[in-house]
């Protein structure tokens, strides 16, 4: 059994997505600990309601805006907690360095764009949601995929699509990815990462 830590930014719709699939789509690991970047993340009481340890852990209050000590910290946590397996969990905060390093082929990430559209620098939140409004797609979905120093560049583990419908705006889309791609991909690529099948 792989021991899981996730790191959130917000709300933790993703982190309850993990927690509600522990034991039937995720069987090889059991989220140990959740870590923020932010102490007004409803995530956090997401975790703590589920009795799972959490750390807040913020770039620039904790590590004067450096990334470097900031992705040391938060590995240090892992290390402490006995992390095998990271998941970023809509994480707002981008890192290097040691974590990197440390955790290489062994941080998940979720998308929710079809990588290699509408990812990359800048493409989080709402952003990937307009983006794809914007173009005109009449499909996008959601990507989950390991993480390397290139932001949404590691190797894709699985996509699902999501078709756009008619009126649909960004906040909407944003819902029926979380909904019918998000929640039900990322518990599969953590468990087949978990697992050592992939």
């Amino acid at each position: 059994m792989k021991n899981i830590g996730v790191l959130i930014s917000g709300g933790g719709t993703n982190l309850q997505a993990l927690i509600d699939k522990q034991g039937s789509v995720l069987k090889s690991g059991k989220i140990v600990c959740v870590c923020s970047n932010s102490s007004g993340a409803y995530g956090l009481e997401r975790a703590k309601k589920a009795g799972i340890p959490t750390k807040v852990i913020r770039k620039n209050a904790d590590c004067g805006g450096d990334m470097l000590e900031f992705s040391h910290q938060i590995c240090a946590y892992m290390k402490e907690m006995q992390v095998d397996v990271i998941v970023l969990a809509g994480f707002m905060a981008i890192f290097g360095g040691e974590l990197l390093n440390e955790y290489a082929n062994r941080i998940i990430n979720i998308h929710p764009a079809l990588i290699p559209s509408f990812c990359g620098k800048g493409m989080y939140g709402l952003h990937p949601h307009e983006a794809a409004l914007e173009y005109g797609v009449k499909v996008t979905g959601a990507t989950a995929h390991l993480v390397n120093e290139i932001t949404d560049g590691g190797r894709i583990l699985l996509q699902k699509a999501v078709y756009v419908e008619d009126g649909d705006t960004p906040e909407i889309l944003q819902k029926r990815v979380m909904e019918q791609a998000e929640w039900i991909i990322l518990p599969e690529a953590v468990e087949m990462v978990c697992s050592g099948n992939y």
